[in-house]
């Protein structure tokens, strides 16, 4: 299946065009802000580079979060909007699931995958997934560094706030990898998206998926 997949859920956008996990076309630019401007030509590029119009998309993917709020939105809107054009469905993905799909086979043989996201406000966004496969073992959970909770077996960290967790668990004497993906990758994305279509995930709607309210400013 042709998949476009897209993510700005954290400090990177990425668009990968993936044919049966094959990476036809692929653009990543890393950018705190300005996803908006950032996502629609890095689409219409990977779309160019194979020869390919919208219409002949079978699947769109996005992130979905945890992330930040205005990077998640983008992200949907330009995925529901280019498969409403191509009278396709948009397949949800999480951050977690994207960033524990990139880790290497041989850092996540035998060990759950934990991926962390710093929410910018002194806690981390934990995903736990069961070793060997992205079955979630709980939901995305908010926490302290200092109320992790202790890990069964080994582990492998991955996200941006993947060094200080690892760092943390391997303190209290846990078997705790530091994995490589610290950001995610469409690629990925779409990976995840095609196992999702084949049954073998869960469904997950396209829709933002906030584990906290959003950080806003009084005037």
């Amino acid at each position: 299946m042709l998949i476009l997949a897209i993510d700005a859920a954290l400090a990177r956008c990425s668009v990968a065009l993936v044919l049966n996990g094959v990476v036809l076309a692929e653009r990543r630019q890393d950018a705190s802000r300005g996803h908006a401007a950032l996502l629609p030509p890095m689409a219409a590029e990977v779309l160019a580079e194979a020869g390919l119009a919208a219409t002949a998309l079978g699947a769109l993917a996005a992130v979905v979060g945890p992330g930040g709020f205005t990077g998640i939105r983008t992200a949907l809107a330009l995925a529901e909007g280019l498969a409403l054009g191509a009278g396709v469905a948009v397949v949800g993905v999480t951050t977690g699931e994207a960033l524990a799909e990139a880790v290497p086979a041989e850092q996540r043989a035998g060990r759950e995958v934990w991926t962390a996201i710093d929410n910018r406000r002194g806690r981390v966004v934990l995903e736990r997934f069961a070793a060997g496969s992205l079955v979630a073992l709980a939901p995305p959970e908010v926490l302290a560094e200092a109320d992790l909770p202790r890990p069964t077996g080994p582990v492998a960290v991955a996200g941006d706030a993947a060094l200080p967790v690892a760092a943390r668990l391997a303190a209290r004497g846990a078997n705790a990898l530091l994995a490589a993906p610290r950001l995610p990758e469409a690629a990925a994305v779409a990976r995840v998206a095609q196992r999702r279509l084949a049954g073998a995930l869960p469904p997950l709607a396209a829709q933002p998926l906030y584990v906290e309210p959003p950080a806003v400013r009084q005037p």
